[in-house]
């Protein structure tokens, strides 16, 4: 719960109070301005908490809203309001903290200026590690149970460090070229810059009120961010998350789009973005600090996607659920139509080679099926029946095997793995009955991977990539992603973008 609502009563004010019943008649903005302003803000756009508008409550259905304001939520500074508030004036909250506001919320040049925090400017903090490890075998687990993130050393496979980060982190944090900066992206559209060096923020940025995910310039100068709220591109200079430019996201006819999803496109030097409510893709280049788009018209709207190892093609997943396509990148046309049904997750698809050959898996959310997609001829070759939709997918280029969850659904406890050259499911692991077994991520050798346990009484459990045996377990609280430097900024076939 605590991903949605998790600082409500943070102010000494209110919580050395005396708990007073509040009246069933008071007007809902009253009793939120009340109790909740102090840390979702006067506007709902976020503080201290989380922004608390429907785009940024999504996922969260209002029962549990419900839950949080009047039970508060563990490991937390969200308090329970059961005692301060009647269930008629809980509930009147989580409506209205589920309608759209009256006026349009704006953030603009001078609302990102305001936020920009820089505790530690570029070349401030010593240029050598503060640890002894192999500084491109580091993984960073996001933890979302308690929004923390651990860093592991890749060959003991020993936490580093543990710190603290903005809520709700998504779209996977990205690293600067060298492996010494990551930036991570919040769902309420904050961008932090963490030094792996130093262990510390050094900079941190708000994007937008409802931000989809970040990318960083394959020469490690830019960053760019990918609004859902306002319709907007920002991109920043990376070495202290300076404002460079808001790139409205619209139409030649001035209809507006939220953002599906940024990602770099290095042998482009470029970044590549689709756009969910109008069939476009872009390419942005950089030139002195300034963007360039080309708009590239598509066959329809596109939800997520994946690129060929060339970067030559986009392989997008149509918004019907029903099939992908690809779109050649430099001259924006339509080469092909793929039957995908059930909605594939193509931001986790996968590549390696079979029969001399490149092939791409990708998971579905909608149908238990893993779809394997010949690169040549862009035909599915073979459809992998799982035991339920899934969400990620994983391999390294060193390893005979590919690891596949079935997130969704009743065998959510359950992985699978398949022999990339056999094209079968070889074995099918449930690690920890009734509980949620997702995402994997390789070392950087391609020779251990971790697996994460999806629950606050969590783990990441540490498996042998060959043998298949699981080596040891390392508590934590709800781990989601993992991701590995040298995987991440080499670019690793079974690694996500």
């Amino acid at each position: 719960m605590q991903k949605t609502l998790n600082v409500l009563m943070l102010s000494a004010g209110l919580l050395n109070a005396p708990l007073v019943m509040a009246s069933t008649d008071t007007p809902t903005e009253t009793l939120y301005q009340q109790h909740c302003a102090s840390c979702h803000g006067s506007d709902r756009l976020g503080g201290m908490g989380p922004a608390l508008l429907p785009e940024n409550l999504s996922r969260l259905k209002q029962n549990q809203a419900e839950a949080a304001i009047r039970e508060g939520r563990p490991a937390t500074q969200m308090l329970g309001f059961a005692d301060t508030l009647s269930d008629e004036s809980i509930t009147a909250l989580a409506d209205y903290i589920y309608q759209p506001p009256a006026q349009e919320p704006v953030w603009d040049k001078r609302e990102i200026v305001g936020s920009h925090l820089l505790p530690y400017p570029s070349g401030s903090l010593p240029d050598t590690p503060a640890y002894s490890a192999d500084m491109m075998n580091l993984f960073l687990v996001v933890e979302i149970g308690d929004h923390h993130v651990t860093l592991l050393d890749g060959d003991s496979m020993e936490p580093i460090h543990r710190f603290a980060s903005r809520y709700a982190l998504h779209g996977g944090p990205k690293y600067s070229p060298d492996g010494r900066y990551v930036y991570f992206g919040s769902r309420d559209g904050w961008i932090t810059k963490y030094d792996l060096y130093n262990l510390k923020v050094v900079a941190e940025v708000r994007s937008g009120i409802n931000m989809r995910n970040i990318a960083v310039s394959a020469d490690g100068k830019h960053v760019l961010a990918a609004n859902y709220l306002p319709h907007t591109l920002v991109l920043f200079d990376a070495d202290n998350l300076d404002l460079l430019e808001i790139i409205p996201v619209e139409n030649d006819a001035g209809e507006s789009s939220r953002v599906s999803a940024v990602y770099a496109a290095p042998p482009r030097n470029s970044f590549i973005a689709a756009l969910k409510d109008i069939p476009q893709a872009w390419e942005i280049t950089v030139e002195n600090n300034q963007a360039r788009l080309r708009k590239m018209q598509t066959d329809t709207w596109l939800d997520d996607f994946f690129f060929d190892p060339d970067y030559e093609h986009l392989i997008g997943a149509a918004r019907d659920g029903k099939h992908g396509l690809v779109i050649n990148l430099d001259t924006g046309e339509t080469t092909a139509e793929l039957p995908l049904p059930g909605m594939p997750h193509l931001g986790s698809g996968i590549t390696w080679d079979y029969n001399g050959s490149r092939v791409m898996a990708t998971p579905h959310f909608r149908t238990g099926a893993v779809s394997i997609i010949d690169m040549d001829s862009w035909k599915v070759i073979k459809t992998l029946e799982t035991a339920g939709p899934g969400f990620f997918m994983r391999s390294h280029e060193n390893s005979r095997y590919a690891w596949v969850d079935v997130f969704f659904g009743p065998n959510k406890d359950k992985v699978h793995v398949i022999d990339k050259q056999t094209l079968e499911i070889v074995k099918t692991l449930q690690p920890e009955p009734g509980k949620v077994a997702a995402h994997v991520e390789f070392d950087r050798e391609g020779k251990k991977l971790l697996l994460s346990i999806w629950d606050e009484d969590g783990a990441v459990i540490v498996y042998d990539a060959d043998t298949l045996e699981e080596e040891k377990r390392i508590p934590m609280n709800k781990p989601s992603g993992k991701y590995n430097v040298w995987n991440k900024i080499n670019y690793e076939e079974g690694t996500s973008h």
